[in-house]
């Protein structure tokens, strides 16, 4: 999920350098000139992680369950690419949900986050089978049909989001090329609701959704355009709501958010800058107060393939 300055929702990083957003919290964005990986804080990712597991659809699992075990070439480990893999949450929350021996294969640009989704990755399946993990560098809005040969699943996690509607189409073609079943969650469908709601809310989440959608980003148009097109190049999609519910309980990780969703706001559109310091000011003492909630909404895909020969 996605938003500004010191952590936000955004992909756990894996893109392009010019794809990825900034004034994202935890992210420390490089000089466009130079070879830095634009990077999100492991701390901002750790801090969202249990709000992601307990927002990401849990009733998409079946259907995926159902067909990882009908896949036409069995026998040997799950293998599972993981887009954008960030500090290895998806793997974390999916691995244990998932029976038999699985062997995830982490895709990041970021050597550092890298290293610490190596360190923090699932042992065992859900019935105690073998999880195994490797690691590959590189830029995943490249993705190919080839690439993904002998996959059994592709996942991703606020991610879809920070694409172009061609890297989108690019990757509906590589899955469904492969027959293999995609699971993309948590992408920002630009609502959220702020109790007790204020004026200025509507202005900041319009300014935000703006900021989503500079240059040639999707933003919010993401899961649509996604849906269309894995439904254009023959797979079966299911979508499914997957908001964050964020209470006193979350209010670590409900401040953060304020910082970022404001701070990208005001990045899109400077001449908020005055009010909106007043505006997250008063959010943030309604948060430390235990007097706020926020839902940010997200929905989450199932794109299932008809399965292909090679497919596994």
């Amino acid at each position: 999920m996605s938003t500004a300055t010191t952590p936000a929702s955004g992909p756990d990083s894996g893109l392009p350098e010019e794809k990825v957003r900034t004034g994202v919290p935890g992210q420390r964005v490089g000089d466009a000139d130079t070879d830095e990986v634009p990077r999100f804080a492991p701390q901002w990712l750790q801090l969202r992680e249990p709000a992601d597991a307990a927002a990401r659809a849990a009733d998409l699992l079946d259907p995926l369950r159902i067909r990882l075990a009908n896949r036409p070439v069995r026998g040997g480990d799950l293998v599972i690419h993981d887009l954008g893999c960030g500090t290895g949450s998806m793997g974390r929350w999916l691995a244990p949900r998932l029976d038999g021996a699985q062997h995830w294969i982490l895709h990041d640009r970021d050597p550092y986050l890298l290293h610490f989704a190596t360190v923090g990755a699932p042992k065992a399946a859900a019935d105690g089978s073998h999880v195994g993990v490797t690691t590959q560098r590189g830029d995943i809005g490249r993705l190919t049909a080839d690439a993904l040969a002998g996959a059994s699943l592709v996942t991703a996690s606020a991610l879809l989001d920070v694409l172009t509607g061609e890297e989108i189409d690019r990757l509906a073609a590589a899955c469904v090329g492969a027959g293999v079943p995609a699971l993309l969650t948590l992408s920002v469908v630009g609502r959220v609701e702020l109790t007790p709601a204020e004026p200025m809310d509507a202005e900041i989440a319009e300014a935000f959704d703006a900021h989503q959608r500079r240059g040639e980003l999707l933003g919010p148009e993401a899961i649509k355009a996604a849906c269309e097109a894995f439904g254009r190049h023959g797979a079966t999609v299911r979508v499914h709501p997957s908001p964050w519910r964020l209470g006193p309980d979350e209010a670590a990780l409900t401040a953060e958010w304020l910082r970022g969703w404001v701070g990208a706001a005001v990045e899109q559109r400077p001449d908020l800058a005055a009010r909106a310091e007043t505006y997250l000011n008063s959010r943030l003492a309604a948060c430390a107060a235990g007097e706020l909630r926020v839902v940010v909404h997200h929905s989450d895909v199932l794109a299932l393939p008809h399965p292909t020969g090679g497919a596994v």
